[in-house]
């Protein structure tokens, strides 16, 4: 899949994922946009999970008939999140368009 990794993220994850495509959002020139241009900017270049540590995205978002799916981390900090690779990637695969899962 192709993933998007919020700019709140460690880039240490983009090459921790198992074999997802992944993207950070100051690769894709991204950086400074809101959410909803955000979601809408990455679903129309192909990004089908967005990545993030904003717990309260699915609160300030309509996901219905989005084609992209969120997962939202309980931490940002990657001295915990490398320990947690497996649960991480194991909700990037149960992904689907318009869900949003915590991990």
């Amino acid at each position: 899949m192709k993933v998007l990794l919020d700019e709140n993220l460690a880039h240490r994850l983009r090459t921790n994922l198992g074999t997802h495509e992944v993207f950070t959002v100051s690769y894709g020139g991204w950086a400074g946009l809101k959410n909803g241009e955000l979601l809408r900017t990455a679903e129309s270049n192909g990004i089908e999970v967005f990545l993030t540590g904003d717990q309260t995205l699915a609160y300030e978002q309509n996901l219905a008939g989005r084609t992209i799916a969120i997962v939202a981390l309980s931490s940002v900090e990657w001295d915990l999140l490398k320990h947690h690779l497996p649960l991480i990637i194991a909700a990037i695969d149960k992904a689907h368009p318009g869900s949003f899962q915590a991990a």
